[in-house]
């Protein structure tokens, strides 16, 4: 496998192996965070392998964030939350953009402010690692809602 997390998880989705999988769309794959502590956290990952949107031909690129933007809509409607927060990352994990979005709830925190002021220790808990029933439940709330944007 290649030295990026990112195409490794994209590599095992298309082998139908990434337990996290929700569903493909033209520019990236739609699937449920590894650890729940801001329940209905989900990533979008990019399809191609870049690190910077300027870096994407224009059209992807306009249809990647079109995407991503319904995608976070889906989430809001799937799991009602307060505010959707969203972040572009690639740095550490072979630097491939993904998009975290995290359905924020009012007092769902002790510290105000991005998730990233929660301690790694809490937010990789096992605790908030889903079990294999309640990922398949919030798998299929998820995809019920892109079903509806989507087809």
């Amino acid at each position: 496998m290649s030295e990026c997390m990112v195409c490794e998880r994209i590599e095992l989705t298309k082998a139908g192996k990434n337990p996290y999988f929700v569903r493909e769309l033209e520019t990236g794959y739609v699937v449920i965070g590894d650890y729940q502590r801001f329940y209905g956290y989900t990533v979008f990952i990019c399809k191609q392998h870049a690190s910077e949107l300027f870096q994407l031909e224009n059209d992807f690129k306009l249809k990647y964030l079109e995407e991503m933007s319904l995608v976070a809509e889906c989430v809001y409607k799937a799991f009602p939350c307060d505010k959707i927060h969203y972040e572009l990352l690639g740095v550490g994990s072979g630097v491939h953009m993904h998009w975290h979005i995290f359905p924020r709830r009012e007092g769902d925190s002790p510290v105000k402010g991005p998730v990233w002021k929660i301690p790694k220790e809490e937010m990789y808990s096992e605790k908030y690692k889903p079990t294999p029933q309640q990922l398949a439940e919030m798998k299929d709330i998820l995809a019920k809602e892109l079903d509806k944007v989507f087809g």
